[in-house]
């Protein structure tokens, strides 16, 4: 039975056959296979260098994909400056306001112009995917989460949230709290007395 089961692995295997070529044909065989070998490594090559390429390219377009923006950044530092000269010759409170209201003007017009936008919040519900709540507080006049005052303006960047609203919320003062309890046990206990009756 052991060489039933010897003789059907030596039949699973398959017999190698010997193939006779000349001396031409062997060695253009082995020119093809030398053609192919420098093809794949040429190839393996190129991969590498277009890989170090974009790794270059990317390094490059982060180092100065801000280029543009700060450019246009710039001259506000100039007008800056030119503000404070002018406030420190004339020791006028006035220019100096003056001349940093029009610097905001313009700061606010190149910020529009690239798509940003203020998050409106005052009087709005409080949402915390547009606002951070930095204070609470106790309030009968506003409705419980609304924003009462903003702290700090949130921007959206062509309708995506840049930076969120810091902004303080009403809350429920304690007293109306305790009072709605009241209320509510109240009628509670109004609704098991008739139950009762």
């Amino acid at each position: 039975m052991n060489k039933e089961v010897e003789h059907k692995k030596e039949e699973k295997k398959p017999k190698e056959k010997m193939v006779k070529i000349t001396e031409v044909e062997y060695m253009s065989l082995l020119e093809k296979e030398k053609e192919v070998m420098d093809k794949m490594l040429l190839a393996q090559a190129d991969i590498e260098n277009t890989r170090k390429r974009m790794e270059r390219d990317k390094m490059l377009f982060l180092r100065f994909s801000n280029e543009q923006i700060i450019s246009e950044l710039i001259p506000f530092v100039d007008d800056f400056k030119r503000a404070f000269a002018a406030a420190d010759q004339t020791k006028e409170f006035e220019v100096l306001h003056k001349g940093v209201e029009m610097i905001l003007k313009r700061l606010l017009d190149l910020l529009k112009n690239k798509g940003v936008t203020e998050i409106e919040s005052q009087g709005k519900p409080f949402d915390p995917a547009f606002h951070e709540a930095l204070m609470q507080v106790e309030s009968d006049e506003h409705l419980e989460n609304t924003v009462i005052e903003e702290l700090e303006k949130g921007y959206f960047l062509n309708e995506r949230v840049l930076r969120t609203a810091k902004v303080k919320v009403a809350k429920a003062k304690e007293e109306l709290i305790k009072e709605e309890a009241v209320e509510v046990e109240q009628e509670n206990n109004i609704e098991q007395d008739s139950e009762t009756e």
